[in-house]
């Protein structure tokens, strides 16, 4: 029995496999995580799949690159390589229609697919979302400039977190162990190599077809997040058509850690409606 509960099921998605989460019955919701340093899906959703599982289905990936997918040789990190992987995943698991859910670096991703298959997406939830241009933050640069240590892991849980009673030794040391492990640091230090606004321009989609998108958008952002400015849901607010903003105060870049129960009840109406 594996004892690590951030590894999970594991299916083939073109060339590689993918680690994912499939929890619950029900509609099927797909979360993608964000881009932070030894991340995966288990550590962003943790608090928010339980919750959702009693009404939907959930479904929480590894995005290549990060987590417990295969990291094949030579792969290149882009949009259209992780909006492909998301496509796959679905196609294996016979999914024509789900409700995405992007957190930050995952809400470009989410986006950018809602873009190429619209009819393959019924409902969006972004939070503290990529996917506009904006000017890179000191905060961002710090976050995919991350080297491995535990006084830089904590520095990186401070820059996520508003709240700082979150922030303990135990799980800085938790994240730094997540960052070493084989593989991970290599993938993540050559995803995002400076000058990283580039990166940032990468993830965006153009605003004539995000202005285009026909689906219920819910937007979420923390008013004191450092790595994704507000003005970015803000700028979403205005280019999606059918779309609400949510901001929590005294909230960082971890609305779903900061304002779990919160976060999964805003969810669950929205995708109840």
């Amino acid at each position: 029995m594996n004892s690590n509960p951030e590894i999970a099921k594991s299916l083939k998605t073109g060339t590689f496999s993918t680690n994912y989460h499939d929890l619950g019955t029900g509609f099927p919701v797909v979360m993608i995580h964000g881009s932070g340093p030894g991340v995966t899906a288990w550590a962003n959703w943790r608090l928010i799949m339980p919750e959702l599982a009693k009404k939907f289905r959930v479904i929480a990936p590894d995005m290549v690159g990060f987590g417990y997918s295969e990291r094949p040789e030579g792969i290149s990190y882009t949009k259209e390589i992780w909006v492909q992987q998301l496509k796959d995943l679905l196609d294996e698991l016979k999914l024509d229609q789900v409700d995405l859910v992007g957190n930050s670096f995952g809400g470009g991703i989410s986006i950018a697919f809602a873009i190429a298959y619209p009819e393959r997406v019924r409902r969006l939830i972004l939070m503290g979302s990529a996917g506009t241009p904006f000017e890179l933050t000191e905060a961002l640069d710090k976050v995919w400039g991350y080297e491995p240590s535990i006084q830089n892991m904590r520095e990186m849980l401070d820059i996520f977190a508003y709240n700082r009673n979150l922030v303990t030794d135990e799980l800085a040391e938790l994240r730094y162990q997540a960052s070493i492990r084989p593989g991970f640091q290599e993938a993540f230090s050559s995803m995002f190599p400076a000058p990283r606004q580039r990166w940032v321009n990468s993830l965006a989609s153009a605003e004539a077809d995000i202005r285009a998108l026909p689906h219920q958008s819910l937007i979420i952002h923390g008013r004191e997040d450092l790595v994704i400015p507000l003005q970015s849901s803000i700028t979403l607010l205005n280019w999606l058509q059918h779309a609400q903003l949510h901001v929590f105060g005294e909230c960082g870049h971890w609305a779903q850690i900061e304002h779990a129960s919160r976060f999964s009840q805003m969810v669950e109406n929205f995708l109840s409606e």
